[in-house]
């Protein structure tokens, strides 16, 4: 008995081993960002939604870092939001040599909102050149946000079959890029993956008819390499986070493999944004008034400040909640436990986890249990 135990266990210990390398060898290693002009909430939102697929293996990366050499370690890079021309002026021109480098050796790149902006080939604009794509009306970048519309090609429903069946799809817009082809021979022109059908215009004087009918997502080869750029934020759009996985893999042509996602039917639920709802001028008056709210309200005021902000898909709030997870009202720390676990903001997790331990009041902490337990079901 003792020896057939032995066998027994090693055969165990012989099949974990084999199970733990082939997670290991399907692993691919993924950096993102992490520069001036990189929105802090936008880097904390891409390496969440990476992080959704379990097999990537994901991390931050610095301009040193790319010095240094860590490209050589890496599948693909990632840019997030924020300000392309900032985030070139952190790179420097010896590093932007480098990330072509990168792609031209069949690294894959993907570039999000401001990301696609520093991957374009747009004239008087610092930027890499490497989506065969260039920003047009570029003197109305901030012409708004909120849930835009969009719709995927017929290419674009291969990549995303999940939605192929969806006519119309939303995701958060955040003045991203208007993306024309770029008027450069020497560049692969793109593929078109999805169409913007909002007509974003609501702030800094923009025209309109600019968004409507041009690029969502688009991807295209770069010597050996594969780009993909998206103008708007899925990573930061409750059932839409996963896409930037799926994008990643687009770029190692990995898109048709079988990933280790979570079984969470909200983790792909397209109706969990099912509306176009562009932030107005009176709408960014009324958002920044919550943040005095936050600051000064009742328990009450605060309440219907975090419905408001939930009802308008703020942008903002993403930045304020944290705190509120410690507010004096229980009622206040449940709602925005209950807000954070709405928006799939896992940056925050180990924020709602404190609170669980360390809640007083039982109704309250069971109410935290909920929506801790929400979040953590997103996870791979």
């Amino acid at each position: 008995m003792i020896l057939m135990a032995a066998v027994v266990l090693a055969l165990c210990a012989a099949s974990c081993g084999q199970n733990a390398a082939q997670q290991q060898s399907n692993q691919r290693r993924v950096g993102v960002f992490d520069g001036y002009g990189g929105a802090q909430t936008c880097i904390w939102e891409a390496v969440s939604a990476c992080r959704l697929d379990g097999d990537l293996k994901v991390r931050t990366i610095t301009t040193g870092d790319i010095a240094r050499g860590v490209l050589d370690s890496l599948d693909v890079i990632v840019i997030p939001g924020g300000g392309g021309s900032r985030q070139y002026l952190n790179l420097g021109g010896e590093n932007v040599r480098r990330i072509q480098e990168f792609v031209r050796n069949g690294g894959g790149a993907v570039g999000i909102c401001a990301g696609a902006y520093l991957f374009s080939d747009t004239p008087e604009y610092t930027c890499i050149g490497l989506n065969g794509a260039a920003a047009i009306d570029r003197e109305h970048d901030n012409r708004g946000h909120g849930n835009a519309a969009f719709r995927l090609t017929e290419e674009g429903k291969r990549i995303f079959p999940e939605y192929a069946q969806a006519d119309t799809l939303f995701c958060m817009y955040y003045e991203g890029p208007v993306l024309i082809p770029a008027e450069n021979p020497d560049i692969t022109y793109y593929t078109e993956f999805a169409t913007m059908l909002s007509d974003v215009h609501e702030e800094g004087d923009a025209p309109a008819n600019m968004t409507n009918n041009r690029p969502f997502f688009l991807g295209t080869t770069y010597g050996k390499g594969r780009v993909f750029s998206c103008i708007a934020h899925p990573e930061a759009t409750p059932g839409k986070m996963w896409m930037i996985a799926r994008m990643v893999r687009w770029t190692l042509g990995e898109e048709a493999l079988p990933q280790r996602f979570s079984k969470a039917d909200a983790l792909k639920d397209p109706t969990l944004v099912n509306r176009e709802c562009l932030m107005s001028i009176a709408d960014l008056k009324k958002e920044s008034s919550c943040l005095k709210t936050f600051f000064y309200g009742t328990e009450e005021e605060k309440l219907e400040a975090l419905e408001w902000l939930k009802a308008h898909s703020s942008w903002d709030a993403k930045r304020w909640v944290q705190g509120l997870l410690f507010d004096e009202s229980a009622n206040v720390r449940a709602a925005a436990a209950e807000y954070i676990a709405d928006i799939h903001y896992l940056t925050y997790l180990p924020d709602v986890e404190a609170l669980y331990g360390s809640e007083p009041d039982e109704a309250t902490r069971e109410a935290v249990g909920r929506s801790l337990e929400r979040l953590r079901s997103l996870l791979p």
